[in-house]
């Protein structure tokens, strides 16, 4: 059977009677392997589809509550995240208190807090206006930091919050949380440099309780990086490239892999304990079956334009990127929503097909898992994708700190 040869690539095996288990993945810092250890509990703010989660989950966390005022963020990553809560709410509503009374927690305490509080009014690519309404959203993620005390927490934006236009807002948001933590950053991770085939620089703020007497440094961080880079063409290997513009539902967007013994192909589609939707990940293991492949309809016109522009060069009249096989996906955008004209982002042409990408593509470049689930829609998938952050870069990132914790802990 296909799962029979799938499985133990992918930190799976079948137990005698029957039942699938998870193996213990090592930290790749030392200590011991997170089906060790009782699963510390966090919390994930802006949480989007699930990429700062997903990581966390690979370190050895347990996401408790991930909330998100998008519906159809809370819907997909409900689907990859079952056994989260996952109200819908407006995080400059929320107190501290409600936001562990939703994490249900049992007795238990919140270990950290992470997210990415909407990053569009600061990013480099929009109008990047100082008065924009999301902005004031970095600030109450660390008034929440600051009411509910966890033992740390990860902020993520973009490289234009560094701008000086944004200092006043950096340190008020600092400044909530400079007397009971040490804060490691402001600090810019690519994620290229993680595994990732999309280069997309992020900003990271990172803080541990003073009172835990643990010690971060920014070496912690970018110890793990990896000199090895993964290029467009590793990242898309096994994904058909022939996509029909008919393939429009999300019924037929659900098409077959080609396996694949890659360092990249396990790396991605490793298998993590409570996360995944059932479905999906079945469909994965037994049929390698895949959804996202959603065709895009291009008037003639555009096909031959594309088919003009050389591998690593931009169409004139849509900006949109031609991607390089041996080169990396610039920063895939998320386009604005429907409060912001629903406008689309530039989505890189294939580097062979005269086509834009599709989700499923995308997702491969940002390191998500074949078997994560995205919006039954193009427009929102897309939009999830661009959105997040790549699970590479979370996972190094919460592993580095759970490291620490458990050496702490021992």
């Amino acid at each position: 059977m296909q799962s029979d040869r799938l499985l133990p690539i992918l930190g799976v095996r079948h137990s005698q009677n029957g039942h699938t288990s998870f193996e213990s993945k090592p930290s790749r810092r030392g200590g011991p392997p997170p089906s060790e250890l009782t699963k510390p509990k966090i919390a994930d703010l802006f949480a989007g589809v699930g990429g700062f989660s997903l990581g966390a989950a690979r370190a050895g966390f347990e996401v408790a509550v991930a909330i998100d005022l998008d519906r159809h963020a809370i819907a997909a990553h409900k689907k990859n995240f079952p056994f989260a809560k996952h109200p819908r709410r407006n995080i400059a509503n929320l107190t501290g208190e409600s936001l562990v009374q939703m994490a249900q927690l049992d007795g238990e305490k919140l270990v950290g807090i992470i997210g990415g509080p909407p990053c569009q009014g600061f990013s480099t690519m929009g109008r990047r206006r100082k008065n924009d309404s999301r902005n004031p959203l970095f600030l109450h993620f660390f008034r929440l930091v600051s009411e509910i005390k966890p033992l740390f927490f990860v902020a993520e934006s973009v490289p234009g919050i560094l701008a000086s236009k944004y200092e006043a807002l950096r340190r008020d948001a600092l400044k909530q949380v400079s007397r009971n933590y040490h804060v490691v950053g402001p600090f810019t991770l690519c994620a290229s440099t993680f595994g990732a085939a999309t280069i997309r620089p992020r900003v990271f703020f990172v803080g541990i309780a003073k009172a835990s007497g643990i010690n971060l440094l920014l070496e912690d961080f970018t110890h793990s990086a990896s000199q090895r880079k993964n290029s467009v063409k590793t990242a898309l290997a096994g994904l058909t490239p022939s996509v029909k513009a008919t393939w429009q539902s999300e019924k037929s967007s659900w098409r077959r892999v080609k396996e694949s013994k890659s360092k990249f192909f396990i790396a991605i589609n490793r298998l993590c304990e409570s996360v995944g939707d059932p479905i999906a990940i079945g469909r994965f293991v037994e049929k390698l079956e895949v959804s996202g492949f959603f065709g895009t309809e291009h008037k003639a016109d555009v096909v031959e334009r594309f088919a003009a522009i050389p591998a690593g060069k931009m169409d004139k009249i849509s900006k949109f990127p031609r991607l390089s096989w041996n080169g990396h996906c610039p920063t895939l955008r998320a386009g604005t929503d429907h409060r912001r004209g629903s406008y689309q982002a530039a989505r890189p042409i294939h580097p062979d097909k005269d086509r834009v990408i599709t989700p499923r593509e995308a997702a491969r470049l940002q390191g998500f898992p074949d078997w994560f689930q995205f919006s039954p829609t193009k427009w929102h998938s897309f939009r999830q994708i661009g959105n997040s952050i790549s699970p590479f870069v979370a996972e190094a990132i919460l592993d580095a700190i759970r490291c620490k914790l458990s050496s702490k802990s021992t």
